[in-house]
C-alpha cells in the first residue's frame, strides 16, 4: 500500500456542521477560496490538497475537448473544478469536469446558478491526482451515480487506466492511454482522447 492508496483528506465533522445551511456552506466556501471545501450527505466537510500542476495542466486538455465538443453540439454547460453542484442527498460535490445538459440548466433559477445549484450533472470526469486516495475516488463516483448522473469517467495517469462508470453497471476498467472514451448517449459524437494524459 503507498501514501496514495489511503484516504488523503481532511474530514470535518460535528454537530455545528452538520447544522450548516446550503447558504452557509457556500458562504463558508466563498471566505476560504484557497481550500478545496465539498460536504458529504451527512454534512461532514471534506478539505482535500490542491491537485499538482502536471494534474491542471493535463486535466485542462480534457476540459477543452469538452468544450470544443459542447462548442459544436450546443446541447449544454460545462464546468471546471471550481464549480460545486447540490446534490440530491445534499452533498456538495465538485469534480475535475461536469456537464449538465441544457434542460437542467433551463430548470435552475438565476439565484440557484450563481451557487451550487441543486442539480446533479449527467457527466463527470475525475482526474487522480498524486496526492488523491483512489479509494476515496471510487466512493465519490459511485455517489455521483447515486445522485443521477449518467456517465463518469475516473482517469488515473499514474497507471494509465481509465475506469466508466454506468448506472445500474460494474464499472469498466481499461488499462492504456492510447485510446478514446465515447460519450455514448449522454453526450453523442463525444470522444475523449486519453493521450494528452500522458504527456
Amino acid at each position: 500500500m503507498t501514501f496514495a492508496d489511503l484516504d488523503n483528506q481532511l474530514l470535518l465533522q460535528g454537530p455545528a456542521l452538520a447544522r450548516l445551511t446550503d447558504a452557509e456552506f457556500f458562504d463558508l466556501c466563498q471566505h476560504n477560496p484557497t481550500l478545496r471545501l465539498e460536504r458529504t450527505a451527512t454534512h461532514d466537510i471534506i478539505a482535500m490538497p490542491p491537485a499538482g500542476s502536471e494534474v491542471s495542466r493535463k486535466s485542462g486538455h480534457l476540459i477543452f475537448q469538452l468544450l470544443r465538443w459542447n462548442y459544436e453540439a450546443k446541447l449544454g454547460h460545462v464546468y471546471e473544478s471550481s464549480a460545486g453542484f447540490t446534490l440530491p442527498d445534499g452533498s456538495v460535490r465538485s469534480s475535475d469536469a461536469a456537464w449538465l445538459s441544457a434542460g437542467a440548466y433551463e430548470r435552475l433559477t438565476p439565484a440557484e446558478r450563481e451557487r451550487f445549484p441543486p442539480v446533479c450533472p449527467e457527466f463527470v470526469i475525475e482526474v487522480r491526482s498524486p496526492s488523491d486516495g483512489l479509494a476515496a475516488l471510487r466512493r465519490k463516483m459511485l455517489d455521483y451515480l447515486a445522485n443521477g448522473v449518467r456517465l463518469a469517467f475516473l482517469l488515473d495517469p499514474a497507471a494509465e487506466t481509465a475506469t466508466v462508470y454506468r448506472p445500474g453497471r460494474e464499472p469498466e476498467e481499461l488499462v492504456g492511454f492510447g485510446r478514446s472514451l465515447s460519450g455514448e448517449a449522454v453526450l453523442p459524437g463525444f470522444a475523449l482522447d486519453l493521450l494528452p494524459l500522458r504527456s
